[in-house]
């Protein structure tokens, strides 16, 4: 969290420096210069910040394997029960749990498998497990992929208006009105590269942490299954 949080500051800091400072005006004065796009850049803003206080609770390596459910189900496998290691597998929410798991109860179900059909259905079970993990923080990536687009958005549609008000006032203060409308045009274009380097950069920072977790997955699993062919081949002789 808190190399994420140094990061991210680094990254951030030039931008952070240009922008209004509290005596130039408050959040709500900026929103109204940037125009209704504003408005879900600053939405987009709050769910990228929540998403990323979830990511940092709730991936972690304990949520696909644990150190308890690999000592256990090293010694029950080891005893070549696994009817107890179905049921305690059934009480356990890790990732490499529910591969055994499903793993397991398809052994059950054709007790006439080879090993490879075996792992066949727990490398299965494995890639869906990691494609839930992977689509998690797609979101990130996402808002990182519109909230530039929508600052561009807003940045067009405030140039549009200040042409207009250019086309419609005679008076001698065009360039002005430009300038003005420039400027508050390009606060959208800031505000959505603002939250979109934020979201790219926490998907970054949690892609990482899902490729080890990926990894952590899959060795635990490929040790269970090691053990599962011992069982296996035992039973058969």
């Amino acid at each position: 969290m808190n190399q994420l949080y140094l990061f991210l500051s680094q990254l951030l800091a030039p931008l952070l420096h240009t922008l209004p400072s509290a005596g130039e005006g408050n959040l709500l004065a900026l929103v109204i210069r940037g125009g209704w796009v504003m408005l879900p850049l600053l939405l987009l803003s709050v769910i990228t910040t929540a998403l990323i206080f979830l990511y940092l609770f709730t991936l972690r390596a304990r949520s696909v394997v644990s150190r308890k459910y690999m000592v256990m189900a090293s010694a029950l496998l080891t005893k070549g029960d696994l009817s107890s290691f179905l049921k305690t597998s059934l009480h356990h929410r890790e990732s490499v749990a529910l591969i055994m798991n499903r793993t397991i109860d398809f052994m059950f179900h054709h007790p006439e498998a080879t090993h490879t059909q075996v792992r066949e259905i727990a490398q299965t079970e494995g890639a869906r497990e990691s494609n839930i993990l992977q689509q998690r923080i797609l979101w990130l990536s996402d808002i990182a992929t519109m909230a530039p687009m929508l600052g561009l958005l807003g940045t067009v549609l405030g140039m549009i208006h200040s042409f207009n008000v250019m086309a419609n006032d005679i008076a001698a203060t065009r360039p002005l009105l430009l300038a003005a409308g420039v400027g508050q045009a390009l606060v959208a274009t800031a505000a959505g590269l603002l939250v979109g380097m934020i979201a790219m950069s926490a998907y970054a920072f949690f892609r990482g942490r899902v490729n080890s977790m990926i990894s952590e997955m899959e060795s635990a699993t490929t040790q269970l299954l090691a053990l599962l062919a011992l069982v296996k081949r035992e039973r058969g002789s």
